[in-house]
This record gives C-alpha cells, structure tokens and sequence, in this order.
C-alpha cells in the first residue's frame, strides 16, 4: 500500500475522493487549473455513471483516475466477491466512459481486509494518504482543517480532499488556501 511518495522530492500528491459530482467537481477543477496544478481523482464508478461529461472534464484536464468501487462500498462491511464486483464495475465504467484503465485504487474509508488485499494488490496499486484534510467531518471549523493539512504537508505527501456535497461547505473554504500554501511553499503537485 502508498501512503506517501518520496520524502526527498518537494511534491504534494493532491487527491480527491468520491466525485464526480456537480458543482463541486467543477469548482476543485476550476481552482487547479487557475493555478496550473495536478491531481489524481478517485472516482466513484456509480457517479461516473450519473456524470459522464463531468468525469470526461477531469480527464481530458489531465489529473490522476483512480478507481474508489462503483458504490463507495466499504470494505469491512462488504464480502469478498461484491467488494472484487464493485472494483470491476467501476473500472468498467471508467474505460466506457474515458477510455482507458487505471491501475490505482483507493478502498472507500480507507477500509480493505486482509483477504481484499490480498486479492487486488497484484493488479492495483492501492493508494492510501498520510494528510486527511477532515474536510468531511462538519463539526470541524474550517480554519483548523486548514491549519492541519498545511502542518502535516511535507514532501511526498498524498494529501486526501472529497469532491462530494458532503464537504462543500468545508472544502470551498480551504481548498483556495490551501493551494496557495503548497504553491508559496514551492511545492509542485503531481499526478499518481
């Protein structure tokens, strides 16, 4: 499993969990493109489903496809063959819809069994986070989800954001500055 990339080189690996999803999505897409950066979004292959030309205008931006399962299934909660079935389904989807395969994965919740593991590894490359923004957790003020994900930013690091509704409110707030800390701290983002 990755949770992070090489300590000595001054990237940031920007990642986005659970779009496409309108508005949101497009406000994400808007502000790295204002500032020429990259990121690698983990799709949710029931909401590529939902919005095809959405998913297409982060792929022909150039960010990262990772595949997140077709429903946002959760490992620990989910057998072995329907959790293997959600992973083929929303890598189906992404080649219907972009046209090509990922080799990337991330497990919704961060949560996969042994035996899920054991069963994917050899032909994804799970990808994991060692900064968790907490953009979804609503009783948190957006100022300390900010100040956290700046303290824990560091080279290499793959830092988790959420393109959903769920984090809006939250993500709209920090995001901006967010982007501006990495690019005044001479960061470059990179795509998985």
């Amino acid at each position: 499993m990755l949770w992070n990339k090489s300590r000595s080189e001054n990237k940031i690996y920007l990642t986005f969990d659970d779009g496409p999803v309108p508005g949101v999505t497009d406000f994400v897409l808007d502000e790295l493109a204002k500032r020429k950066m990259k990121a690698t979004f983990f799709m949710v292959g029931d909401n590529i489903r939902k919005h095809p030309a959405l998913a297409k205008k982060v792929a022909d931006a150039g960010h990262g496809i990772g595949n997140h399962t077709f429903h946002h299934a959760n490992g620990y909660f989910t057998a072995l063959e329907k959790y293997l079935s959600e992973i083929k389904a929303c890598q189906q989807i992404i080649f219907e819809v972009l046209e090509r395969k990922t080799t990337l994965f991330r497990p919704p919740y961060g949560k996969l069994t042994k035996k899920q593991f054991k069963a994917i590894h050899s032909n994804y490359q799970i990808v994991m986070w060692d900064v968790l923004s907490g953009d979804y957790d609503g009783d948190q003020p957006a100022a300390k989800c900010l100040h956290k994900t700046k303290k824990y930013s560091r080279n290499g690091s793959i830092v988790l954001f959420h393109d959903q509704l769920k984090t809006e409110k939250v993500l709209y707030k920090v995001l901006p500055p967010y982007l501006d800390f990495i690019k005044e701290s001479g960061f470059q983002t990179a795509v998985l």
